[in-house]
């Protein structure tokens, strides 16, 4: 026994107690700094006992859904699965998470580890996991003020998986995404490609705010021959420098419903679950190509998706007052445009609450809203209620984009009221919110009872 890891294991566990008595938090962090203090190597030691092994997931967008997808399916095989389920990716997090689930005697009583990890902590988060499958969904401009451009993260990523120190680890990458594609090409092992293969839900042309526009190798632009969400989609250099990766596992002939379910079809076998937008396609088949790396049947893999239940804030519903509410995290230009787009066109949403705040979590610079399609909600929105700490600057981004809003409210109570006030019974209403935004508006309904908190779902 490992008395320096004993002590770091209940040391953390007991803040996590204390955290979470006292209200001041779920326990998804602080406990993993208290244990790092006493045993910087806990995390590498906790995942060892790991019967199975570990996955790791990263990317921009769809983190959360795609790992609670993957876990869903190996808990479906009997296996017991230890994750960050709230969402706290930062290795802190991931460290806590762990905690949560060792024994008294400090070790960790699981055949699975499923970690979300953020972009820019991934190198730090191989290095001690040891990861037996890594996956990439995406990568999007995102909280500049804390990544830097996409390049940069690309270069952190790719040296993370070219220095695995297993042998037998496997990468899950997305071939639909130029600067994913361009660090699996430079591997030294071929990594499995996912991608969209069905022209009917593409666009001809890449929105005004995409990232990943030019040849890594010798910048010229990329020719797109499909568009699927941001930059995703079908890809060719016109000097035959760099191409779209084919793909070992696609998803065909897809059916999107709003945001109440997706259907598509990969390896000849219909998968559908209660998950909308086109986005959430591409997490379905980054969960599957991962699982079928892990060796799992794919009949397995569509049944055990039936059941699959979305996490708080990610197309989460809760009813209030009559109200039908949906809350959709909604961080970056990508991801904001492809919520919008759901809520506009497939779920025919009328009545919306958009919050914006500018916390660490969420990024500390806010001018990435001009890039946003605002410019949808005028073809329908009958209600738009602008919220957060940021909210005026949401107002005057709304204002340019000839949508009339309500007054903006910086208070999550205040909020909540002006909803009830602007809507009736039987409303269904969109919240399309920042991270610590879409927290603070969930904390507010479940002080009134209409939600639990999040780190109960």
């Amino acid at each position: 026994m490992n008395a320096r890891k004993t002590a770091a294991v209940l040391a953390g566990k007991a803040t996590g107690a204390l955290s979470r008595v006292t209200r001041r938090g779920g326990g998804t962090t602080l406990p993993g700094d208290v244990a790092r203090a006493i045993d910087p190597r806990i995390l590498t030691r906790l995942t060892g006992d790991l019967t199975q092994g570990s996955v790791v997931i990263t990317g921009t967008n769809g983190k959360t859904t795609t790992s609670r997808l993957i876990t869903h399916l190996l808990e479906g095989t009997g296996k017991k699965v230890v994750s960050n389920r709230a969402g706290a990716n930062l290795i802190f997090g991931v460290t806590a998470a762990a905690l949560d689930r060792a024994g008294a005697d400090g070790k960790l009583r699981a055949d699975w580890g499923v970690f979300e990890i953020d972009e820019a902590s991934l190198p730090r988060a191989t290095r001690e996991i040891r990861p037996k499958a890594t996956l990439v969904l995406n990568l999007f401009r995102d909280q500049l003020d804390r990544y830097g451009e996409l390049e940069s993260i690309a270069r952190k990523i790719e040296k993370a998986l070219s220095t695995q120190s297993t042998d037998d680890a496997r990468v899950i990458l997305n071939a639909d995404d130029p600067r994913v594609a361009e660090i699996g090409l430079n591997l030294p092992n071929k990594p499995t490609w996912f991608g969209i293969d069905d022209e009917a839900v593409a666009a001809r042309q890449l929105p005004h705010a995409a990232d990943a526009r030019t040849c890594p190798r010798c910048g010229s632009s990329l020719i797109f021959d499909a568009v699927y969400v941001g930059h995703d989609g079908v890809y060719r250099c016109p000097n035959n420098d760099f191409e779209r990766p084919i793909p070992d596992i696609t998803a065909s002939n897809i059916t999107l419903d709003g945001f109440d379910s997706i259907a598509m079809t990969i390896k000849d076998t219909r998968i559908a679950l209660p998950l909308g937008g086109l986005y959430n396609v591409y997490n379905v088949l980054a969960a599957y190509a991962t699982a079928c790396a892990l060796n799992l049947d794919p009949t397995y893999i569509a049944e055990r998706m039936k059941t699959f239940k979305a996490a708080f804030g990610r197309q989460e519903r809760i009813d209030m007052r009559g109200r039908h509410l949906i809350l959709v995290l909604s961080k970056n230009p990508a991801g904001f445009n492809e919520t919008l787009r759901t809520a506009v066109d497939l779920a025919n949403g009328t009545s919306f609450v958009i919050g914006l705040n500018d916390r660490k979590a969420d990024g500390t610079d806010v001018s990435w809203i001009w890039d946003v399609d605002f410019e949808q909600l005028a073809r329908k929105a009958r209600l738009v209620i602008p919220a957060g700490n940021r909210a005026p600057d949401l107002a005057v981004r709304l204002k340019y984009a000839g949508i009339p809003a309500e007054k903006p409210q910086t208070d999550p109570a205040k909020t909540i009221d002006a909803l009830i006030d602007h809507t009736k019974e039987g409303d269904t209403v969109h919240l399309l919110c920042t991270y610590t935004a879409m927290l603070d508006l969930r904390a507010e309904l479940a002080t009134r009872g209409w939600a639990k908190p999040y780190w109960e779902t």
